[in-house]
């Protein structure tokens, strides 16, 4: 490979630092595995995570700190599906809200260790419609489960964009990406996490691979284990005034894309 043909200085305020983490096994993927229909079930309704799902938060916890990735967090965007607030606070929430694996749900109570700010966002929810198992909670019920979240970006208190008839197409959850990742740029913060669900960090990864060599987007946009995390750096190439550093090619590779790591679960 040619180094200096991959070298793109950009200014580092125009990069972010992503983490995608999926959530753990929740107790639709066991039912869906046996019964594809099982997912019409509403006994699955806003599923939670399975005895392995909540073993594998704890794990990914424990590689999280590990790695010293906790610390740099400075921000963590949830879908505000259960499953998926109990995999972010389980992860990246107060010792408390982890200790150990034992609690079922992972809700988290203020104190303890010093955490990033976690918030649910309605933009990077499951796809919409039909399952039971990818409706919502009310806010309310949210905000007495997960104390420690911050619900203020949520769009109302009911569930009022899950429709019983109509699956949310690929296209349309496309274009909610697109919102989305057009959101996330608003925020100050430059390195986030974003726990979410498979289809949707799969999507997430195709709008950000748009540019990317069609083998290096092929890589990304495989699918992901349950509480696997993926991280990438992205670039703002919008055309407007810069006055930041740089950063050199060793951050930033392809235009778009630098770094990947996986955790295994």
């Amino acid at each position: 490979m040619n180094t200096t043909a991959a070298q793109f200085p950009y200014p580092w305020q125009r990069c972010k630092i992503i983490h995608l983490v999926r959530h753990g096994q929740a107790m639709h993927n066991v039912e869906g595995d046996k019964d594809r229909n099982a997912l019409l079930s509403p006994h699955l309704f806003d599923a939670q995570l399975s005895p392995l799902g909540l073993q594998q938060v704890c794990k990914l916890r424990k590689k999280v700190h590990a790695r010293g990735l906790f610390k740099r967090i400075e921000l963590v965007v949830t879908s505000p599906l259960y499953r998926t607030m109990q995999t972010a606070i389980g992860v990246f929430g107060n010792e408390s809200s982890a200790d150990g694996g034992n609690t079922d749900n992972f809700s988290a109570k203020p104190g303890g260790l010093d955490c990033p700010q976690i918030m649910a966002v309605e933009l990077c929810r499951d796809r919409l419609g039909v399952r039971p198992c990818d409706m919502r909670r009310t806010v309310s019920e949210c905000e007495a489960l997960f104390p420690s979240i911050d619900f203020s970006m949520m769009d109302g208190e009911d569930d009022s964009v899950w429709n019983p008839d109509i699956r949310e197409p690929e296209e349309e959850i496309a274009a909610r990406m697109v919102l989305f990742m057009n959101w996330l740029w608003t925020r100050p913060e430059q390195e986030i996490v974003i726990v979410s669900h498979g289809i949707i960090l799969q999507q997430i990864l195709k709008v950000l691979g748009n540019d990317c060599h069609q083998a290096v987007s092929s890589a990304l946009c495989q699918r992901f284990d349950n509480c696997e995390l993926r991280s990438v750096v992205i670039v703002d190439k919008s055309p407007r005034a810069v006055d930041s550093t740089l950063c050199s090619s060793r951050d930033v590779a392809k235009q778009q894309h630098v770094l990947r790591e996986e955790v295994s679960n």
